[in-house]
């Protein structure tokens, strides 16, 4: 039954007492819904077991060898219960507006956005996956399979799982996505400090001044544009009732129902496609570094790709080696080549031996290809050592191109990013299984756990309780926004913009702010960067010991 709810809702000062009727939260799925949610989570397990088995053993792998790797099964528990947490923590983004305006019941929500972000993570491109695995110091990169890789793996994941479940806990919307990234830092800063340099030298400090950024002005875009919208939409909309708290459980208008659910559709969606791929990334970090004979390199290329391979490799060292980029050093040692571009992406320092060490490195991985025949038979031994050539050569192909003291020219770039376009497709993949998986844990994850942020989004911003007008407000700010931020790569918090989206059109409708839960929120805001930066570092230090 829907309890009545009876508070002090006006504008702060005037004492006014509103009753309005809370949606109904506690509805459940059902002892079907239940059932199904258990046996869905026993056939994810199980299909993921298989597909690593099956994957291991096509790839040569004895399963005898295989199967004791405790650690992959931890270690992958782990990624997925990432995706799992971060399913219902960042729920309250998609449902929190559609369920106040009553414009979906909250059970049926919850399994809405649940499908759809399922759906979102099935249709990614995986691009995102890599964007973050790219933020990784690269020498941790490179020996992930060691006991530094698995301990960075999982002191980032679960540092982040931490904070999640802590702000989750006090029911304060904060970013996944910034506890994430926050916790990739604080890996970069703890392994370059362990091995005796500068806590800066392991980070992409531009990188994270430009995080650093939008976690300031994200809560601002949100608050001021839902602000404007709401504004806007009272001067051409006179519908009374749209400013007005619902009646009971009365629904919206029709055509402000339908845009509730439309917006609610695509952010579930957008944050299925972008939020789940920073799990997929770091499971494939976890399978290169357990089973690389299987995981390493895509072994299913097309055939014609050995022979463009080939072509882009040429094509690209004959760039580097015309007037103005250098010349390769004929005596100029593979080994040493790859000391070099190794060096350049970890300190960001253009040399002059550095296009002429990129080169060398191209031309030998073009060797190396073409010796084996192709990615396929390319043999286990060989597997790690050819990936990690390809992945430092990507790299320093991306790192060079944006580097001012290169001076490449049109042509030059052309001809190498042409060639990183091949590198990606044979180092880059994400098998399906891994998409299902992660699907499978961010959709069941969003359909648990999501009263306590939705509460908070939902009851305790404003001082009144939401309205028609300003749920389609926030949410069609919060769904225009992550779009946004996903076509020009923009790192903008949807949570952030959400929630302070909610608080705009409180502001904008004068009906006030409720400042205990806005400063709780701020603090959060603030805190999440340099709390998982900390938790991550000393978890690295620790698992550092242990592995």
């Amino acid at each position: 039954m829907n309890a009545t709810v009876t508070a002090k809702r006006g504008p702060a000062g005037h004492g006014k007492a509103s009753h309005y009727e809370r949606p109904n939260l506690d509805g459940g799925l059902g002892l079907a819904g239940q059932l199904g949610f258990g046996a869905a989570i026993l056939v994810a397990i199980a299909y993921v077991a298989y597909s690593v088995y099956a994957d291991a053993s096509a790839a040569g792998v004895s399963a005898l060898a295989f199967l004791p790797f405790a650690l992959l099964f931890i270690a992958l528990l782990i990624a997925l219960g990432f995706e799992f947490v971060n399913g219902f923590h960042d729920t309250a983004n998609a449902v929190a507006t559609v369920i106040y305006a009553n414009a979906m019941p909250a059970n049926v929500a919850v399994v809405w956005s649940g499908f759809f972000n399922f759906l979102g993570v099935l249709l990614s491109s995986g691009a995102v996956a890599f964007g973050i695995v790219s933020l990784l110091p690269v020498e941790l990169i490179l020996q992930v399979g060691s006991s530094a890789g698995f301990a960075m793996v999982f002191a980032l994941l679960i540092a982040a799982i931490l904070w999640n479940l802590a702000t989750w806990w006090a029911g304060i919307p904060s970013s996944s996505s910034h506890t994430l990234i926050g916790s990739i830092i604080g890996v970069g800063v703890a392994n370059a400090i362990l091995h005796g340099k500068s806590g800066t030298a392991g980070v992409d400090w531009t990188k994270a001044t430009e995080i650093g950024q939008a976690l300031l002005l994200s809560p601002l875009i949100g608050f001021g544009v839902a602000a404007l919208l709401f504004l806007a939409l009272k001067v051409l909309v006179r519908n009374k009732a749209l400013y007005q708290e619902p009646k009971g459980n009365t629904p919206p208008p029709l055509w402000i129902r339908a845009l509730l659910i439309f917006t609610c559709t695509g952010v579930s969606f957008a944050h299925g496609s972008n939020d789940g791929q920073k799990g997929m990334g770091l499971i494939m970090l976890i399978l290169i570094g357990t089973v690389p004979t299987a995981y390493a390199l895509n072994r299913a290329v097309p055939e014609s790709y050995t022979q463009e391979f080939h072509l882009g490799a040429d094509a690209a060292h004959a760039a580097l080696a015309k007037p103005g980029a250098g010349s390769p050093a004929t005596d100029l040692q593979p080994a040493a080549a790859r000391l070099a571009v190794t060096s350049y992406i970890a300190n960001k320092t253009f040399q002059p031996g550095t296009v002429p060490a990129l080169a060398v490195l191209i031309k030998d991985i073009d060797r190396q290809v073409s010796e084996y025949g192709s990615l396929a038979k390319v043999p286990a031994a060989a597997t790690e050592n050819v990936r990690n050539d390809m992945y430092l050569a990507s790299e320093g192909i991306k790192r060079l191109a944006k580097d001012d003291a290169a001076k490449l020219t049109e042509g030059q770039l052309e001809a190498v990013n042409g060639f990183k376009k091949s590198l990606d497709a044979g180092t880059r993949f994400i098998p399906t299984w891994v998409k299902i998986a992660v699907a499978f844990a961010l959709g069941l994850g969003t359909m648990v756990g999501w009263k306590r942020i939705v509460v908070t989004v939902g009851e305790k911003i404003g001082k009144s309780h939401l309205t028609y007008a300003q749920g389609a407000s926030a949410e069609l700010v919060a769904m225009g926004t992550i779009f946004a931020a996903d076509h020009l790569g923009l790192p903008v918090s949807t949570t952030h913009v959400l929630s302070s989206g909610v608080a705009g059109t409180m502001a904008a409708n004068g009906s006030g702010l409720q400042m205990s839960t806005v400063r709780n929120m701020l603090m959060a805001w603030v805190l999440t960067l340099p709390v998982s930066i900390l938790l991550a570092g000393g978890l690295y230090a620790l698992f550092s010991v242990i592995f």
